[in-house]
């Protein structure tokens, strides 16, 4: 005979669906998430009906273990999507190339935080970014794009099959760097101010921790963020922007740096 899920079998696993979406919390400091997460990785019914409640949910099972908790994301079409959305409202994004530019800025910052494929396998690895190291890497980024496509002696706007990348470079470079507001405060459509405000949103998910004493614009990776950038390292753009060659680490210690002309 087959083995069944029991229904308090099938509340436990929603349950756990349910912590992992608590992105601030964590198995050790949760005894009754900690036993799920044992359960889950112990017992291949419980974690075939952990997906499957998931999947119902419109979520997908991205990696769980004691240091991250059970991670997931969103499906294409999920009601959870919406909480994108709602990032993408607040940035008081107009349309659709000012929405790619803060995609940008998350690819960016993933490809600073885990430069190398090997820091994305490397468990113990903890990289480290900022306002400042994203938003050079981004210019950075745009000045080698319109290099290439002067080398290329292409037109001034970037040619309908040119890549994603290519597509925004011009946008970028045309926002100020820093403007402030009239009460002081970093205006949100600068680069530095998207960049700002997807660090933030990183770290309101449990992706980033803020560092502190390293500046105000300073965050650490968490295990839950290398469990989510290692599905996003299959995304060509990604790739597209590590072989650039502007993101290199400075040491073994997880400290980043961004590539000087020199260095090049």
């Amino acid at each position: 005979m087959s083995p069944s899920i029991s229904p308090a079998d099938a509340a436990d696993a929603a349950h756990l669906v349910a912590l992992g979406m608590r992105p601030r919390l964590l198995p050790t400091r949760d005894p009754i998430y900690a036993d799920f997460i044992r359960r889950h990785n112990e017992d291949p019914l419980f974690a075939e009906t952990t997906a499957a409640v998931a999947g119902g949910l419109g979520l997908t099972v991205l990696g769980c273990d004691r240091r991250t908790g059970l991670v997931v994301a969103a499906c294409e079409g999920s009601l959870f999507e919406v909480r994108m959305e709602e990032y993408v409202r607040r940035t008081s994004a107009r349309d659709r190339g000012e929405r790619a530019l803060h995609g940008l800025v998350h690819l960016a910052a993933a490809a600073l935080a885990f430069p190398r494929p090997d820091d994305l396998v490397d468990d113990s690895y903890v990289g480290r970014t900022s306002v400042d190291q994203i938003d050079g890497v981004v210019r950075q980024t745009c000045q080698i794009l319109e290099e290439r496509s002067a080398n290329l002696e292409e037109n001034s706007d970037p040619e309908d099959g040119a890549s994603d990348l290519e597509r925004l470079w011009q946008i970028y470079k045309r926002r100020p760097e820093t403007t402030r507001t009239k009460d002081g405060r970093l205006a949100p459509s600068t680069t530095r101010g998207m960049v700002s405000k997807a660090l933030k949103f990183l770290a309101d998910q449990g992706l980033l921790a803020h560092v502190n004493g390293e500046g105000g614009g300073t965050y650490r990776t968490t295990p839950r963020y290398q469990t989510q950038v290692r599905d996003l390292a299959a995304d060509a753009a990604f790739n597209e922007l590590l072989e650039l060659g502007v993101v290199a680490v400075a040491d073994g210690s997880g400290s980043l740096h961004v590539l000087d002309a020199d260095e090049e």
